[in-house]
This record gives structure tokens, sequence and C-alpha cells, in this order.
């Protein structure tokens, strides 16, 4: 039709049926926290990895991505602009294709101290390991401290769902859950598109510069007392 070779579309009139989108599960506020419970009750070295999916809605690459020169916690922000990705079988981390990125994220209470005590923890194994230690400068690391594969962190995440008893969901769902959880506790629809990072707000940065800093930490640290049980 652009060559105005032929007059009409015929495919055009073809009629095909509409797929019907199958709903995934989500995680109610007290499945969240009872996850949480479970992986912080056993010791569970991904249980930072866990609150950060759960009170940011990071994506499985941006997780593993993140290194501590992204982290300050005494101010209680991250930047999270890097992914881990597999290509060619290797690991290898990338930027994020998302502009928003340039903006730190607050982090919750909840993360802050996960992230603390992942810290202590990352030096006790630093010890054991010795020279055997990879020092990749990653938050998540192997015992040795290598990135962590994409797919043991996918196979460990659901394993400890079975263990805290609440639906086994894919990694990637819980970015719906942190969606889900932020709309539970009233938050303004624009802090919970910043805090998602959707891909609208990296296409209409007017609407994510609307949304204040301090509205998106009020809405983390919500969501983060929630998950702790109001503790």
């Amino acid at each position: 039709m652009r060559e105005e070779l032929v007059f009409r579309n015929v495919a055009a009139l073809v009629r095909v049926p509409m797929p019907r989108r199958q709903k995934q599960p989500v995680w109610t506020v007290e499945e969240a926290r009872r996850f949480l419970e479970s992986a912080r009750a056993d010791d569970d070295p991904l249980y930072a990895a866990y609150v950060l999916l759960l009170t940011l809605g990071l994506r499985r690459g941006e997780l593993l991505g993140l290194a501590w020169e992204d982290v300050d916690l005494e101010r209680g922000e991250a930047l999270i602009a890097w992914q881990v990705q597999r290509v060619d079988g290797q690991l290898v981390r990338r930027h994020t294709k998302t502009p928003s990125s340039d903006a730190p994220l607050p982090l919750p209470d909840i993360a802050v101290r996960a992230l603390e005590r992942h810290r202590v923890d990352e030096n006790r194994r630093r010890l054991v390991a010795g020279e055997m230690w990879g020092d990749c400068g990653l938050v998540l690391t192997t015992r040795h401290g290598d990135p962590v594969d994409p797919r043991n962190f996918h196979r460990d995440f659901k394993l400890r769902a079975v263990k805290a008893g609440v639906p086994v969901i894919p990694v990637h769902a819980t970015r719906r859950t942190c969606a889900s959880l932020l709309v539970a506790l009233e938050v303004h629809p624009r802090v919970a598109m910043a805090v998602l990072r959707h891909s609208r707000i990296a296409l209409t940065m007017e609407v994510y510069s609307q949304v204040s800093s301090q509205s998106t930490r009020d809405a983390l640290h919500q969501l983060g007392v929630q998950l702790t049980g109001g503790a």
C-alpha cells in the first residue's frame, strides 16, 4: 500500500480472537510480611535483596546490578542505574535503559537496616573466603564475592516463598506486588509511578518532576512500617 501497488490491505479484514490475559497472583501486605519475616528468621543471605524487591519494586537485573558505591546508607538513598544480564553465557553489568535511573531512590528504614546487616555479613564472608574473594563491588554476591546468577536467584526466591508458606510467584511479579502494596496504602499514583520507575515516567518527565522526594520518602516509610508489622 505504501508503494501504491495495491489499493487495500486484505490482511486487515482478518478477524482474530483477542487473547485473554491471565492475571498473575500478587501478595497481600500480610503475605509480603510473612515472606520477609521467614527470610530474616532463617538469616537468609538474600534477606536484604528481598526487602529491596518489595519496597522499591526493583527488577531482578537491577537488584543484582546494585553496587555499594551506588548506595548511601547515611542519606538513605540508592541509585538504580545498572543491571546484571547474561550475555553469551557470561554475566555482564550494563546501564539500565530507563532515563529516570539518574534520580536516586530513597531507601525506607527497613531497607537501610537490612543493608547494614548485609554489609556486616559480607565482611564476615570476605574474611572467610580470604584470597578467593571476588570483590566485584556488588551488594549481592555469592559466598566468594562473585555476581549472583539471575537463575540461581530466581530459584532461591521460589524456595523462600515455599518456606514462608506464601504463594509462589515469579520474581518479576514482585513489582506488581509492590505496586499493589502502594495502592493499598493509599499512596498517590504519581508517587507509586516514581517508586516503580515505569516507562511512562521515563517518557513523561513532567509527571516525574511533580513528585516531590519527600512524598516518595513518606510512601516508602509507610510501606516499610507495614511490612514490619508496625514495629
